[in-house]
């Protein structure tokens, strides 16, 4: 009788494997904002057209979507057989439609005027631009909450592939609105702007809902039923911490529109924000891939010691780009040439871009050891970790707002770091017992030479 083959221990490279796809995918989402914000420099009305966007438009849509963005994680975990993913898709119908109507609520009556002017704060000739912006970006939710479900369920059984595959069509459409915007010519950035990503979206979802189609009847239907089977009650109690995570992180957003319209140069702040934040998302963009992946890969021998390495290697690469950027002429070309800033407001974003350096590597640290609770199914972790973000994020733009006499840009970007560092050291505590766990749990079981291929995610 042959005696059975000790699984293969986990290896960095094959961890790579996994996520290169899913960061491919990330990365096209991050060149999303730069693209848009370069546009919106070359049409009319540029200061107003960024500021509107970066203050008003892109912190709201997210705020509102918020609650529906960790299910690409959840699907992930979960949707392991037709009964799980039934559960799930119903709880996303139900949520997003709730959601966009939130989202008319706010872009189509008297209610903007009282978040905008009034909680907001914002300066007076952003604030009609930025409703028409916000009425266009309505489809902004569902489609999001759509395709993030279906694809949990591509990751979830190997086709991770085609989630970088749905992220480029979704550029190709942004692209191509941009660019028949910019041959018109006569509209304002805001208007281009916001139809061009409302229908990057809108084909990502389309793309999910066709490549998805063979999966869910291939390999989620006859698939083993889950024991016990996953109910709709069960799921809120999973789900409802993590929905709590990106609300409270997206609230900061609006948090510093609100501090930047209150301090030096509120416009040029709110002007340069989009555009150097876009910049330092983009550099980030890998790391929010590897949640997805730790949750996918963690069950595997030796994953824990493979994915830490990994996620060093990671924030060592994607700090030391940013870091390049920023003392080379890199960083003239970026906002002078490529997003075309005026010279006032690329001084103000070179100098800013400084402050948000570390921001790459807290953003990988973050992620992995996010995805080792979201593993563990103890997930109020991550919210107690995102209210301490919160905090700080709000101390540190309150203080801003009363004792600071430079430009908000710099407190704004000062606030995502040191909430970013408080959160990281929150959840690698949080996350410490599932690890030595798994480590433990490692030196006690024998493994296989032969490696993984990668080539499946369970």
């Amino acid at each position: 009788m042959t005696a059975p083959v000790p699984p293969a221990v986990l290896r960095p490279r094959q961890v790579f494997t996994t996520w290169w796809p899913l960061a491919a995918s990330w990365l096209l989402m991050g060149l999303e904002l730069p693209a848009v914000a370069a546009t919106m420099a070359r049409l009319p009305e540029p200061r107003v057209s960024l500021a509107a966007y970066g203050g008003v438009v892109f912190p709201l849509a997210l705020l509102i979507e918020s609650p529906i963005v960790m299910l690409l994680a959840a699907s992930t975990a979960v949707a392991r057989d037709w009964t799980s993913y039934r559960v799930v898709r119903r709880f996303m119908l139900t949520t997003s439609l709730a959601l966009t109507a939130l989202h008319a609520l706010i872009a189509f009556t008297p209610l903007y005027d009282l978040v905008v002017a009034g909680l907001l704060g914002v300066p007076d000739e952003i604030r009609d631009p930025a409703r028409v912006g916000l009425q266009i970006m309505l489809p902004w939710t569902f489609s999001i909450a759509y395709r993030r479900t279906q694809q949990g369920v591509l990751i979830r059984n190997g086709h991770s592939r085609a989630v970088g595959i749905g992220t480029g069509i979704r550029l190709a459409a942004t692209a191509l609105v941009l660019v028949v915007g910019m041959i018109a010519g006569h509209l304002p950035g805001i208007v281009i702007g916001t139809l061009a990503v409302a229908a990057g979206v809108a084909s990502e979802a389309v793309y999910a809902a066709v490549r998805v189609h063979s999966v869910l009847h291939n390999q989620v239907r006859p698939a083993p039923s889950v024991d016990p089977p996953l109910t709709m009650a069960r799921f809120v109690k999973f789900y409802l911490p993590l929905s709590v995570t990106p609300l409270i992180v997206f609230l900061a957003m609006p948090m510093s529109s609100a501090a930047m319209s209150r301090m030096a140069r509120p416009l040029d702040s709110l002007a340069a924000w989009p555009v150097v934040s876009g910049l330092i998302f983009t550099l980030r963009s890998s790391g929010f891939a590897l949640n997805e992946v730790v949750v996918a890969l963690l069950d595997r021998p030796g994953a824990a010691t493979a994915l830490r390495r990994f996620a060093q290697m990671l924030a060592a690469v994607t700090t030391g780009l940013l870091l390049l950027v920023a003392i080379t002429p890199l960083s003239g070309l970026w906002f002078g040439r490529i997003s075309a800033l005026a010279p006032d407001l690329e001084a103000l974003a070179r100098s800013g871009l400084w402050v948000g350096i570390t921001l790459p590597a807290l953003t990988v640290l973050q992620n992995l050891y996010q995805g080792v609770v979201v593993h563990s199914h103890r997930t109020r972790g991550v919210t107690e970790a995102v209210l301490i973000y919160l905090l700080t994020s709000a101390a540190v733009l309150g203080a801003g707002v009363r004792w600071v006499s430079f430009p908000g840009l710099y407190v704004a970007l000062a606030s995502m770091v040191v909430g970013s560092v408080l959160m990281v050291a929150w959840l690698r505590l949080r996350a410490a017992p599932e690890l030595r766990a798994l480590d433990a749990g490692d030196r006690a079981q024998p493994v296989a030479a032969p490696e993984y291929s990668g080539s499946e995610v369970t």
